[in-house]
């Protein structure tokens, strides 16, 4: 993994490429990406080769009538010649569908339904019944790229194209200005899954692209959501609130800004938009505060100015949110969720797009992806950096982000695969930080990054291209654990659901801990902090974990042994108080001299017998 000194603040960075030159910031990196068995997949739309590590795919679910079409299938131009020859036919022959018109994007889930968003609308499935996802909603309203969250009954949904209206109706709305047109934020009343109504629509500047859902402390009936636009400013005629431009030119510009909408979940229908914070300004105040966009380096890829997050994800029980915002990653404090405060910002020249970002549960790690080529490349080929359309792994130190390391699909895909890091999120398996992550036609991934210095794979999923030499795009747009399953919508070929399965990175303790922990509401953008019962798995799971320690880590034996007894006796009903309270005597003493995860989950672990011994 590459860990680099150029993983700073948009300030230091700018101070090491002026004062130092370009070479300072530029390290070689160190991850090679193998060819394995899952380079070689045979292609399909349906009947693409497939291999699962460590995983089990239980259900593929084909789209939903209406939300599938052969013609809709779409790949990019890869040479200037494809593109004027496209283009040409066009003109010709205006196509059905534009690009994306019927593919799948973000997923949430609420009393046991799955909703499933889509550039044409959304579908729901019911979940409960342990067998496939049953469908039973659809709903057509075009305008992409549809990501939705749920609270109780009312469905939000992000649209920021131009041919999206206000009635969801499927003719586009033409034109440069548009009364009917919609990008925003819409709401549904969901409580009647055979009647959804749209109760109210917010009209944004930039659209809707994705949006993040964040409870109000202070009040339980008002909800805020932080929206993030990255389409382009609408003309002022048709918003009034919008104007385009630089600041310095404009200091009213629509760029430069997110914003927040505040709902009260009693009158739902008044939503509105109560700030557009300045959340990139510098010190001084300067509106365009952050990332100036462009090369860092001789040998840097081109990366995007900061003026827009893609996403930002929230964990309110810390106060904190992570924002992936084209040019940098940020953290912010939203203990004020209606006036949040940048407190730290990060760089890194091979970070072309910031994307996502995802916390691990303690709230000290966040994973950053990196969206090189707008997911609609091949950028997991053997010869693409290992750096360039990664994750990348950064600590939190005194509310100070700080990068560690870069990690990438470690499996090399074909030039017809569109492939980069994309959506995920945590898996909950305590003593551990593992994320389960969509790569696109890269497949499913999950990475262990407990050390963030040194990430690595424990389990796949992947299909070979929808159609062998010509790339066309599809895949896992998101990778999702929900309640004792990963979920992942995928663009053109519909739903998988896959189960884990033990293996040497991860126990049946481990899986069944995991699995124990249940949410009736789940929106993958707003963490909620996991917390795991008094129960033999969980202990079976951190002991697990310390058996699997390396050599120079090692656990004392006798300590593991006692351990495993302590537990055995606990599932037979037979851990009397003194045994528990000799099992925590032991571990503390351990814990005494171990550190890092060992440390905790011997604490952990620790804590569990002592409240057994009472």
């Amino acid at each position: 993994m590459n860990v680099r000194s150029t993983l700073l603040s948009t300030v230091a960075v700018l101070g090491v490429l002026m004062t130092a030159g370009v070479a300072s910031a530029q390290a070689p990196a160190v991850q090679v990406i193998p060819t394995d068995a899952r380079s070689a997949l045979t292609g399909g739309l349906h009947d693409a080769g497939q291999l699962a590590t460590n995983l089990v795919l239980e259900h593929s679910v084909r789209p939903a009538p209406g939300f599938f079409d052969a013609e809709a299938l779409w790949g990019p131009p890869q040479t200037q010649a494809e593109a004027e020859a496209a283009q040409a036919r066009n003109r010709e022959n205006p196509p059905k569908y534009g690009p994306l018109a019927l593919a799948n994007s973000d997923m949430a889930l609420s009393n046991g339904r799955l909703f499933v968003g889509n550039f044409n609308g959304f579908n729901a499935y019911d979940v409960t019944k342990g067998g496939a996802p049953e469908l039973v909603m659809s709903v057509v309203c075009p305008g992409g790229q549809g990501d939705v969250s749920v609270v109780g009954n009312l469905l939000f949904m992000s649209v920021e194209q131009n041919r999206a209206r206000l009635d969801c109706g499927t003719a586009p709305a033409e034109g440069d200005v548009n009364a009917e047109r919609f990008r925003g934020v819409r709401i549904f009343d969901i409580s009647d899954l055979n009647a959804p109504r749209q109760i109210a629509a917010v009209q944004t500047c930039r659209g809707s692209h994705t949006h993040t859902l964040v409870p109000d402390p202070a009040d339980p009936r008002s909800l805020y959501i932080y929206n993030s636009g990255t389409a382009d400013v609408r003309k002022t005629e048709e918003l009034a609130i919008c104007t385009d431009g630089q600041p310095d030119q404009n200091p009213d510009t629509a760029l430069f800004s997110i914003d927040v909408i505040k709902v009260n979940l009693d009158r739902p229908q008044d939503a509105a938009i109560v700030n557009r914070p300045r959340i990139f300004a510098d010190a001084s105040g300067r509106v365009a505060g952050l990332w100036r966009g462009g090369a860092a380096g001789v040998a840097s890829q081109r990366t995007a100015q900061t003026n827009q997050c893609h996403d930002i994800t929230v964990y309110p029980q810390i106060g904190l949110a992570a924002g992936a915002c084209s040019g940098n990653g940020i953290l912010l404090d939203i203990s004020d969720p209606q006036n949040p405060v940048r407190l730290s910002d990060i760089f890194d020249p091979d970070m072309a797009y910031w994307h996502s970002a995802t916390f691990n549960n303690a709230g000290d790690k966040v994973v950053f992806t990196d969206e090189w080529g707008g997911g609609i490349g091949a950028r997991c080929q053997a010869s693409s950096p290992s750096t360039w359309g990664a994750n990348m792994i950064a600590t939190i130190e005194n509310r100070t982000l700080q990068g560690r390391a870069f990690y990438k699909l470690p499996s090399a895909q074909d030039a017809d695969e569109n492939c980069v890091a994309h959506n995920g999120m945590i898996i909950p398996v305590p003593g551990r930080d593992l994320m389960v992550q969509a790569w696109y036609q890269g497949g499913v991934s999950i990475m262990d990054f407990t050390d963030p210095a040194h990430p690595f794979e424990i389990a796949s999923f992947d299909r070979g291209p929808v159609q062998e030499g010509k790339l066309i795009v599809a895949g896992s747009w998101s990778a999702y654990w929900f309640n004792g399953r990963i979920y992942s919508s995928e663009i053109a070929r519909g739903l998988d659901v896959l189960k884990l399965v033990p293996s040497e990175h991860l126990s049946a303790a481990e899986i069944a801990a995991a699995e124990a922990v249940r949410s009736d509401q789940i929106n993958p953008q707003t963490q909620v902090r996991v917390s795991w019962a008094d129960h033999p798995d969980v202990a079976q799971a951190y002991l697990d974990q310390l058996s699997r320690t390396p050599p120079a880590q090692a656990v004392d034996a006798a300590v593991l042994a006692h351990v495993q007894t302590s537990i055995d006796q606990w599932r037979r009903g037979a851990l009397n108080r003194r045994a528990a309270a000799g099992a925590a005597a032991a571990l503390t003493t351990a814990a005494e001299k171990a550190t890092g995860a060992n440390k905790a989950r011997m604490t952990a672990l620790a804590e569990m017998f002592g409240r057994r011994a009472g």
